[in-house]
């Protein structure tokens, strides 16, 4: 039975008012941790290698989840996948915050870590595969759009973050609040989720037909894993400042920690304006030329955290963000560009990006201990390299398309 007909566009502009809410989530939640890392840090007695180690644990709880992310939506819905991210990240959040607060174990910190990243796993791909429909049922760029609300989610969260820690309030009391508002507005928003078949639903393409009836895995494609190198590049540009940027700009420049959570607010910040105004370029340019931009000023942005001094350092926080701001997203949509393999290769895309958040960590501490935190940062720019090489597998498939897309009004 098609489900598409009866499909408006006042469902599908209500589908994607929901996807931007449910990624602003995301955002708050993650940030929610990221901006107390200096007090978790300074709590706990972390150097910077055991801090790295301790963070370590969010990502291997992701990859553990990430594999079977995309089975798990095609088998219960985008919906209720990210209802069982929300509970289960959100109680690792709780677990975290009682590590620090009431046990200050980095043990304990570690393992609601780990159930943080399982959470978010789940929670990650299932809101990028209802974005990927509606961005096609729209038949428009709209994916930098919902991760500009997942950084906007973000910045808000640091600066409410750099208040709680200016203020010192216990991560129990802070954490706590997150998770109520952030439980009620989840469940509002995931009412207007696309239905399911609507989700699944797609017209065998040219090159679906010609596809076996049974594909070979999503690993074995080469486009699909040259994706992933992106997108692990992008991941790591952004991820090392998500972790880092605040320490580096405490014990680099020797600044108070809130001053430190700043300098991430302005790397987020500015990643949330790159990623609103994206979509015009990419959809003039294409990808490949604008993601070639975007990675070098990162490049640049890092390179002036590292060496412009305390002024220049802000302003290098601003560059990165606009620069780390478009290669996930991008590299999202290019996974799903056939609706009919999205969710496989959108699993593989995630997993081998993650594998930046759960070597990044471990790898930006061992630096840190040796060469500062500050200094550890120029590993940036040896992934910048890495995109480069790949960037060209992003290029828009042409003649990919789904009689949904058709359906919906104009």
């Amino acid at each position: 039975m098609n489900h598409t007909a009866s499909l408006d566009r006042t469902r599908v502009v209500a589908a994607r008012n929901a996807v931007f809410v449910v990624f602003a989530l995301a955002g708050i939640a993650f940030a929610s941790f990221a901006a107390r890392i200096p007090d978790a840090k300074a709590a706990l007695g972390l150097s910077a290698g055991q801090l790295g180690l301790t963070l370590f644990a969010a990502s291997a709880g992701s990859l553990t989840a990430l594999p079977s992310a995309g089975r798990v939506a095609d088998r219960i819905g985008a919906a209720r996948t990210v209802v069982t991210g929300v509970i289960v990240s959100f109680a690792g959040l709780l677990v975290v915050a009682a590590g620090v607060d009431l046990v200050e174990s980095r043990w304990v910190v570690a393992a609601g870590l780990y159930f943080v990243g399982i959470g978010v796993g789940l929670w990650d791909v299932a809101m990028n595969l209802e974005g990927a429909a509606v961005e096609r049922l729209l038949g428009r760029t709209v994916m930098p759009h919902f991760h500009a609300a997942f950084s906007g989610g973000t910045v808000l969260s640091a600066l409410v973050g750099a208040g709680m820690s200016w203020a010192k309030v216990p991560l129990l009391a802070h954490f706590g609040g997150v998770i109520v508002v952030a439980s009620v507005v989840a469940a509002w928003a995931l009412r207007s989720f696309l239905p399911r078949a609507v989700e699944a639903e797609a017209e065998p393409t040219e090159a679906e037909v010609a596809r076996p009836v049974k594909p070979r895995s999503a690993w074995l494609e080469p486009r699909t894993l040259m994706i992933g190198l992106v997108v692990l590049a992008a991941a790591f540009t952004e991820g090392t400042a998500n972790d880092w940027i605040s320490v580096a700009f405490s014990e680099g420049y020797d600044l108070p920690r809130w001053a430190g959570v700043l300098g991430l607010a302005a790397f987020l910040s500015f990643m949330t304006a790159g990623r609103l105004l994206g979509t015009r370029l990419l959809d003039r340019y294409g990808r490949v030329p604008v993601l070639r931009v975007t990675f070098v000023m990162a490049a640049v942005g890092s390179l002036m955290v590292i060496f412009g001094g305390t002024v220049l350092a802000y302003v290098g926080a601003a560059i990165w963000g606009v620069g780390a701001s478009l290669g996930f997203p991008v590299g999202i949509s290019a996974s799903a560009d056939d609706p009919a393999r999205a969710a496989a290769r959108m699993s593989v895309v995630a997993t081998i990006g993650y594998t930046a958040f759960i070597a990044g960590p471990p790898l930006l501490g061992f630096l840190g201990d040796h060469f500062t935190v500050l200094r550890s940062l120029m590993a940036v720019t040896v992934m910048v390299v890495l995109a480069m090489l790949v960037i060209p597998q992003t290029r828009e498939l042409r003649g990919v398309s789904t009689e949904a897309e058709a359906k919906v009004s104009a």
